[in-house]
C-alpha cells in the first residue's frame, strides 16, 4: 500500500516537473492569495500592537485629562469645529488643589521641546531629544519604571532641584561604558545630576520613548517659556471599581475651574486606558474578519486556476491514462495521483504565500520598530484553506480522469 502510494506521489511529481511554467503559475496565483492573508493579518498584528502599546503607555486604572479627546475630528460636512482652549499651568495648578478624591493621585506633565541637544562632557546628541516636566507621580501613573537608580521625589519638584531621568538610549549614544548615575549633562546651558534611567519603552509611532530627558515640572517651567504650553493631566485610582466616580468628579472640577454652565459641553476631553485599549481590540477584530474574507476569497478564486490546469493535465494525459489502467491500475489509483498532483501545487503555492507573507511582516515591523511576532495562527488557517482548495479543485479532475475509458483513451492521440 505504501508503496503504491509512494508510486502515485513520483508520477505526480513527475508530471509536475514535466508542466513547470505552468505550474509555476498556477503556485504564483495561489501564493499570492496567501499571501494576502498573512500579510494582512500580519499587518494588522503590527498596527494593533504598536497602537496598544501606545496607549499601554498610559498605565493601568488611569484617565487622562487632556485638551481634546480621541473623537474630535475636523471640520466634516463644512461644520464650524470646536476648538478647546488649552489646559493652562493655572487650570492644573488649581485642579491639584481641588482635586481631592480619595485614594487618587494626579501627575502634572508638559513637552518642553522636542528638539533638545543634550550634552555629557565632549559627548553630545542629535538635536532631537525629547524634554519633558513632570511631577513625582508622573511615572507611576503612565507605567514607566526606574531600570536603575530612582525617581523624582516631592521635594525635588517643589525646590527645583535639577535631577532629570533619562532613556534607556542615553546608556548607548552619551554614555557608552560609562555608569551615568549621579554623572551631569546639561540641556540648553542647565546642569542636572542623572538620578535614574529609565526601563526601555521602545518606540511608538515612530516617536522614540527611550530618547528623551524627564526633569523637575517648575524647573521646566522656568526652562521653557513658550506661550501657550498645553499641560496633560493624569489621574490613577487605586480601585478599578471607583474609576468612574474619580472620573465624574474630576470633570466636575475642572468644568468649575473653567466657570462652565450646566448647559456648557465640557471644552477638554476625557481618555481612559481601559476604554482605548478595548476599542483598539474591537478594532482589530474586524480588521482580522475582513482580512480572512478576503484572503479567502483571493484563495477560492486561485482554485479556478487550478482546477482548470488541471482539467487540462486530464486532456492531455488521455494516453497515460488509458496505458496505466491498461496495466491494471484501479480507479482509486489514478484519482489518487491527480488529487496528489493538485496537493503538491497548493501546498507549495501556500509555501510561497507563506515566506511573502512573513518577510512583508518583517518589513512591517522594522518600519513602525516594533517586535516581529511569528503569525502562527494565520500560518496554519492558510496551509489548511489551501489543502481544502487543492482537495476541492482536483476532485473533479480526478474523478475525471479515474472515470475514463481504457479503449478510447490508448486511442486518443
Amino acid at each position: 500500500m505504501f508503496s503504491l502510494f509512494r508510486e502515485n506521489v513520483r508520477i505526480a511529481l513527475d508530471s509536475i516537473r514535466s508542466q513547470m511554467l505552468r505550474t509555476i503559475l498556477t503556485v504564483v496565483i495561489i501564493g499570492i492569495g496567501i499571501w494576502a492573508l498573512v500579510g494582512i493579518l500580519g499587518l494588522v498584528n503590527v498596527l494593533s500592537d504598536n497602537i496598544a502599546g501606545n496607549f499601554a503607555s498610559m498605565g493601568a486604572n488611569t484617565f487622562n485629562i487632556q485638551r481634546y479627546d480621541f473623537s474630535f475630528n475636523s471640520n466634516r460636512g463644512g461644520e464650524k469645529r470646536k476648538v478647546n482652549p488649552i489646559i493652562s499651568y493655572n487650570d492644573v495648578r488649581e485642579f491639584t488643589d481641588l482635586y481631592q478624591f480619595p485614594t487618587a493621585q494626579t501627575s502634572v506633565s508638559f513637552t518642553g521641546t522636542g528638539f533638545a541637544e543634550v550634552k555629557f562632557e565632549n559627548e553630545k546628541t542629535d538635536p532631537e531629544v525629547q524634554v519633558l516636566g513632570v511631577n513625582e507621580n508622573f511615572l507611576e501613573n503612565s507605567g514607566i519604571k526606574v531600570e536603575e537608580g530612582r525617581n523624582f521625589t516631592k521635594f525635588d519638584v517643589e525646590n527645583n532641584t535639577k535631577v532629570c531621568l533619562i532613556g534607556s538610549d542615553f546608556l548607548k549614544s552619551l554614555f557608552k561604558n560609562d555608569a551615568p548615575l549621579d554623572k551631569t549633562i546639561t540641556i540648553r546651558g542647565a546642569k542636572f545630576k542623572v538620578i535614574g534611567v529609565l526601563e526601555s519603552k521602545g518606540s511608538t509611532f515612530g516617536n522614540n520613548q527611550d530618547l528623551r530627558v524627564m526633569i523637575p515640572i517648575q524647573v521646566a517651567r522656568g526652562m521653557f517659556t513658550q506661550p501657550n504650553i498645553n499641560y496633560n493631566i493624569s489621574v490613577k485610582v487605586d480601585d478599578n471599581e471607583l474609576m468612574d466616580q474619580a472620573q465624574d468628579e474630576a470633570i466636575i472640577t475642572l468644568r468649575n475651574i473653567r466657570r462652565l454652565s450646566p448647559l456648557d459641553d465640557n471644552n477638554f476631553g476625557i481618555v481612559r486606558s481601559d476604554d482605548l485599549l478595548n476599542q483598539v481590540a474591537e478594532i482589530s477584530g474586524y480588521l482580522n474578519l475582513a482580512a480572512i474574507i478576503i484572503s479567502t476569497v483571493t484563495i477560492l478564486g486561485s482554485s479556478i486556476a487550478l482546477m482548470n490546469i488541471m482539467l487540462v493535465s486530464v486532456t492531455e494525459r488521455t494516453r497515460e491514462i488509458g496505458v496505466r489502467k491498461a496495466l491494471g491500475a484501479k480507479r482509486s489509483t489514478i484519482s489518487l495521483q491527480f488529487l496528489i498532483e493538485t496537493i503538491v501545487i497548493g501546498q507549495l503555492g501556500s509555501l510561497l504565500g507563506i515566506l511573502l507573507g512573513l518577510l512583508t511582516i518583517g518589513a512591517l515591523a522594522y518600519g513602525f520598530d516594533t517586535d516581529f511576532e511569528l503569525p502562527v495562527g494565520a500560518m496554519i488557517y492558510a496551509t489548511i484553506v489551501t489543502f481544502l482548495v487543492a482537495l476541492a479543485a482536483g476532485a473533479y479532475p480526478a474523478t475525471k480522469a479515474a472515470k475514463l475509458d481504457p479503449i478510447e483513451s490508448l486511442r486518443y492521440e
